[in-house]
């Protein structure tokens, strides 16, 4: 079985208001279709039939399941990326452990959790194939190496397992994605007119076939945390329309009977342009692929420190 790890930074589910929430407002045919033309967005999601129940219930369509998952985790303040992030990839809740949310890169508390033992530490242990996806240019290595840039949470997960992290030569051999999906970003931000490019939706297929190499391949997209901060609505909707492009080319070419993607977050953000800070607001799990195994999974996810035992669980039993 493959599992598909598809993280978007500072992604909620917020109101039905495209006066506040570019998922309510830009076009997002792809995802819409998957969710049974409904929006992304928190009212969705079916309510309890018991009015004392303060949850909502998953919502269900042909080939997806979107849960909403808190980011609290039972914790004052505002969910932090350094400990959501960090919480996801090892089903501990830190901010309880530690009596705090943090970001947005780790401290010496949250790295320590990470080293300790993560999702990829656990999948190699277990003989199974594990990568991110990503590819780093060389100007970030260099800041690592020179203690210029910090690792966020997800690269020293995936560095403290011994795996490497993804290159500029993986990404001119096909063996990697940019960050911006395309390659575009290498060519006009870092100077790299070489750089191979990709339309949004051969970035999707793409992915599909990546993820078919390994038994979890990992996907971390971080410029929806960015447009949240910016709270520039033309921004947010475009972007969430190239990630829905994306999705278009990325459903095309998975094969449900042969696994799960998941789409989750760490924290609000970007679906509330009224503020520039994190939001309260519950975290999406969308996930896609037979409906058997999505029941299954979805059934065992409450909050973010459940995502990392149910990809343990589903890769392990295989159903």
């Amino acid at each position: 079985m493959k599992f598909l790890f598809i993280f978007l930074d500072g992604v909620g589910l917020g109101a039905n208001d495209p006066l506040v929430n570019p998922f309510a407002r830009g076009h997002l045919p792809h995802l819409e279709s998957l969710l049974g033309g409904r929006p992304f967005v928190l009212d969705s999601l079916p309510i309890p039939d018991d009015p004392h129940q303060n949850y909502f219930l998953p919502l269900e369509s042909e080939r997806a399941t979107l849960a909403a998952l808190d980011a609290g985790l039972g914790v004052p303040g505002l969910p932090q990326s350094a400990t959501g992030q960090a919480v996801l990839l090892t089903g501990i809740n830190i901010p309880q452990k530690i009596g705090y949310h943090y970001g947005p890169k780790p401290n010496l508390e949250v790295a320590e959790f990470l080293r300790n033992g993560n999702l990829f530490n656990t999948l190699r242990e277990r003989g199974k194939k594990a990568a991110l996806i990503n590819a780093y240019p060389p100007r970030y290595f260099h800041g690592i190496e020179s203690g210029r840039r910090l690792f966020s949470s997800i690269p020293l997960a995936v560095a403290s397992a011994g795996i490497p992290l993804k290159t500029q030569a993986d990404l001119f051999a096909g063996k990697a994605l940019s960050a911006d999906f395309t390659g575009q970003g290498w060519r006009e931000r870092l100077g790299l007119p070489e750089t191979p490019t990709l339309t949004f939706s051969q970035a999707g297929e793409r992915m599909a076939d990546l993820a078919a190499d390994y038994d979890l391949a990992f996907f971390e997209y971080w410029l929806s945390d960015y447009a949240g901060h910016g709270q520039d609505m033309a921004e947010g909707c475009a972007l969430l329309e190239t990630i829905d492009q994306v999705l278009g080319g990325l459903l095309e070419a998975w094969n449900d009977d042969q696994g799960l993607i998941l789409i989750t977050s760490d924290h609000g953000n970007l679906e509330d342009l009224s503020t520039r800070r994190h939001t309260a607001n519950p975290v999406p799990a969308l996930v896609i692929g037979a409906k058997a195994y999505r029941q299954r999974f979805v059934s065992e996810l409450h909050d973010l420190a459940d995502v990392t035992p149910a990809i343990l669980n589903f890769l392990n039993t295989g159903k």
